[in-house]
This record gives C-alpha cells, sequence and structure tokens, in this order.
C-alpha cells in the first residue's frame, strides 16, 4: 500500500513543481486580501480588552493564512478531473492497487503543496509582530497540517465524481467560500448575531482559526480553547479521509466526455 500512495504523493509533488506559476496565484490573491481589507477596516475595527485591542490587520491574518491553505487544498485536488481525462486515472483503478493507496496518495499529495504554501504564507507573521517559541511554532505546523489534510480529502470526495472543472468550480462557489467566511476570518464569533454564531460553531473552520489565531497571538482572547479546537480538527481530518475512501470505494470513475 505504501509504494503506491507514495509514487501518486510524489506525482503531485512533480506536477506542481512543474507549475510553480499556481503558488503565485494562491499566495498573492489572499495576501492582497489581507494588506487591502486589513488596512482598509483597520481603523474601524479593533478586538480584544480596551488596553490590548487589536488592528484588524492583525486579526485578519490567521483567516488569510485559512484562504491559501483551503484554496491550495482544493484546487490541488482538480488533478483527479484532470487525471480522469487524461486516462492517468483508469490506468491506477485497474492496477492491483487499493483504493485506499490511491486516495491517500493523492490526498497526501494535496496536503503537502497546500501546507507548505501556508508555511510559506508565515514568513510575514514577524511583520505583524508574532514571535514564535518552539511548542508554538509545532503546534501552528500541526494546525496547518490539519487543515490541509481535511480540506484536500473534501476535494477529493468532491472531485471524483464529477467530469468537468466547471461543476468542480461551482460546487466551491457554493460551498466552501460560505465555508470560509463562516469561519471568523473576517469577524469574530462573540460578535455575530445567534443563527451565525451557530453556524460558525458548527463549522470545522473555525477551530482552525481559533487555534490559529490562539497560538499566533497568546496574548489576545480566544472564544474556543486550543485544545478543544486541536480535537475537533482532527475528527474533521478524520471523517474527511473516511468520506474520501468511501467515495472512491463505491463510485467508480470513467473517462471525461
Amino acid at each position: 500500500m505504501l509504494l503506491p500512495a507514495f509514487s501518486l504523493w510524489w506525482r503531485e509533488v512533480l506536477r506542481f513543481y512543474r507549475q510553480r506559476t499556481r503558488v503565485l496565484g494562491v499566495i498573492l490573491s489572499p495576501l492582497l486580501f489581507w494588506v487591502v481589507i486589513g488596512s482598509g477596516f483597520g481603523t474601524s475595527f479593533r478586538s480584544g480588552a480596551s488596553a490590548g485591542q487589536q488592528h484588524y490587520l492583525d486579526y485578519f491574518y490567521p483567516g488569510a493564512l485559512i484562504m491559501i491553505v483551503l484554496l491550495a487544498s482544493i484546487f490541488a485536488m482538480m488533478s483527479v478531473i484532470e487525471d480522469r481525462r487524461e486516462g492517468f486515472l483508469l490506468s491506477v483503478l485497474v492496477a492491483p492497487v487499493r483504493r485506499s493507496a490511491i486516495v491517500l496518495g493523492k490526498v497526501l499529495g494535496g496536503t503537502t503543496l497546500s501546507a507548505v504554501q501556508g508555511l510559506i504564507f508565515l514568513a510575514f507573521a514577524p511583520a505583524i509582530g508574532v514571535h514564535f517559541t518552539v511548542v508554538r511554532f509545532g503546534l501552528t505546523v500541526l494546525t496547518v497540517f490539519l487543515v490541509s489534510f481535511a480540506l484536500t480529502a473534501l476535494g477529493f470526495a468532491i472531485a471524483w465524481p464529477m467530469d468537468s472543472t466547471q461543476a468542480f468550480h461551482s460546487i466551491i462557489n457554493l460551498f466552501l467560500i460560505p465555508l470560509w467566511l463562516l469561519s471568523g476570518a473576517l469577524f469574530p464569533l462573540a460578535g455575530a448575531s445567534g443563527w451565525i454564531r451557530l453556524l460558525m460553531r458548527v463549522n470545522p473552520l473555525t477551530y482552525g482559526v481559533e487555534a490559529l489565531r490562539s497560538l499566533l497571538f497568546p496574548a489576545s482572547p480566544s472564544e474556543l480553547p486550543l485544545g478543544s479546537s486541536l480535537l475537533v480538527l482532527a475528527l474533521f481530518t478524520v471523517v474527511m479521509f473516511a468520506l474520501a475512501f468511501a467515495m472512491a470505494s463505491r463510485r467508480s470513475t470513467k473517462p471525461a466526455a
């Protein structure tokens, strides 16, 4: 099982290396959002107690990081549709390879790419006064990895039954972008109205944003404990991988038209 999974993982990494312009699109767009939105709301938004109010540029940073991971994870799984169109996926499916190895290899490949791009964005953290300890940096890497793995598995589950990238994009615009908007990336959980707050609490991305906010800005108040956020992210990761495996096991694939 490990050799086929490693081969598919390595193929995703090589494909990304040959398309390095993808990094610019994934990183520069959230960077632009972070700078423009953070600077625009900076004078009208403050979070935290009056003695230690937080600038919106700082508040929005974890949300921009999650946006990078979201875009990189989901769009990495467009390779499932491309592989089907090129006939590569059919060749893999008729090979004596377990479906679990296919899922693991593809998901780990997308996870690696999205996690690396998210960690690259951490290079801007010192610019807003973030200073890591070894423990906090390790937990930050773990949080980014869990979010990357869960979202990549979700992207795999969405892309597996689809034959066109247009349908894939429509699902993303309808479902995944609102998932990010209701994660606490743009506005705090405490200030939301009742029904919005309920949606935010059942949104697993909220726990990723809050975990990153607790790790990057430990002095700022957090609505959710770090331990609880990491536990929810771990459960979300397991559920999403199980969903991806179930989709690959129960539904056959066919060449794209």
